[in-house]
């Protein structure tokens, strides 16, 4: 399967601009109402070069390969718990080696799991007006054998560095 690539951000809708009235465009239209919004996006952890892999149990953080551009909005966070992890851990993930920026106490037990925003809500918001951020996550504890777990991040690219009428 073949892939595009481009720098983004991705803008989709077919009246870039409004004409000055609340009409609404019908299908292949391009006057009336602005309707132009942003594509949201998505990444998946990677363990040695290989997306979907397992992140193994470890209270030390890992880079998950993650990188949310600059200017971002996070929208969310899912993990996907492979492999239980052990001692009731729970899994933290931020844009430091802290791990904790992001999200904090997300349960270790098998399934989806989804990260909740709460008091974090500005680090969500826009991840960083100047520079990438790189995605860490870890787990509260770690003995014996441990668990496994996918990170996946959603978010907006670049709206943060928009206003209205910039789309031409």
């Amino acid at each position: 399967m073949g892939t595009t690539v481009l720098t983004g951000p991705i803008l989709a809708g077919n009246v870039l601009n409004s004409d000055g009235t609340t009409n609404l465009s019908g299908v292949g239209g391009s006057s009336g109402a602005q309707n132009v919004g942003f594509v949201s996006m998505m990444q998946v952890s990677e363990v040695n070069g290989l997306a979907n892999s397992p992140i193994p149990q470890s209270t030390t953080a890992f880079a998950t390969g993650i990188v949310i551009p600059a200017q971002s909005i996070i929208t969310d966070i899912y993990v996907y718990v492979t492999t239980v992890l052990n001692t009731s851990a729970t899994i933290s993930i931020g844009t430091s080696t802290a791990a904790n920026e992001l999200a904090t106490s997300i349960s270790g037990a098998v399934g989806q799991q989804t990260a909740s925003v709460t008091t974090l809500v500005p680090a969500w918001l826009n991840t960083s007006s100047t520079q990438d951020v790189q995605i860490y996550c870890k787990a509260s504890a770690q003995t014996g054998t441990a668990g496994g777990y996918v990170v996946v991040v959603s978010y907006i690219q670049g709206i943060n560095g928009f206003t209205s009428g910039q789309y031409t």
